[in-house]
């Protein structure tokens, strides 16, 4: 009788090899990326020398979302961002709402607002530009749902930041350069990498 330990062997090897490829794109189909968050523009008018005198107190600004992921759309609920008067964190000046919207793949939004920063102690933070060392802070957070073809993922909250240099025009250090707010926080699983984790360690086991 012909031997056919050979066949099962190339049959079993032929599975495996095809299982392992299945588990790599789905991993990789599933992967999701963070949206990239960059503060573009911020101004106080208070804080400005030209101007004479300095009433206005308003705070603007404009962020810059960009969804890298290449076929996932991002939905974002409400996305808060809140200001504060040093690095610390210890003083909020204020905070504005930015309305959730959806943001299709590769593609890039702008956003921003402005409101009257009540609480900034305009004496106070022109003293310390006069010193060089006035810093700012920036924090935003929101959750995205991503949109892998037809359905879309559990919510994924994240909360990005960033310290901005103000000088004594009332924005912030070299204003033609965007600031990336980073340190981004993911609570709860990112759903195609626990996925591809696991078809991953299941084709390990099967060699």
């Amino acid at each position: 009788m012909p031997d056919s330990s050979g066949g099962c062997c190339k049959c079993c090897c032929s599975f495996i090899f095809t299982l392992g490829l299945t588990a790599l794109f789905m991993w990789l189909s599933l992967r999701t990326s963070n949206p990239k968050c960059l503060l573009q523009k911020f101004y106080i008018p208070a804080l400005n020398k030209t101007l004479n005198p300095p009433k206005n107190t308003s705070l603007f600004f404009e962020l810059r979302l960009e969804n890298t992921n290449k076929d996932k759309g991002v939905y974002y609920d409400p996305i808060n961002v809140t200001f504060f008067d040093n690095p610390n964190k210890n003083h909020s000046i204020g905070n504005f709402t930015i309305q959730k919207f959806y943001q299709g793949h590769k593609k890039k939004a702008t956003k921003g607002g402005d409101f009257n920063a009540s609480g900034l102690d305009v004496e106070a933070i022109s003293r310390a530009i006069s010193n060089g060392s006035a810093i700012f802070r920036v924090d935003i957070a929101t959750a995205v749902r991503y949109k892998i073809m037809a359905w879309k993922t559990k919510r994924h909250r994240i909360t990005v930041g960033a310290d901005v240099n103000i000088n004594d025009q009332g924005t912030q250090v070299n204003p033609d350069k965007r600031i990336k707010l980073s340190n981004a926080e993911m609570i709860g699983s990112s759903y195609g990498k626990t996925i591809g984790i696991l078809l991953f360690l299941f084709y390990l086991n099967l060699w």
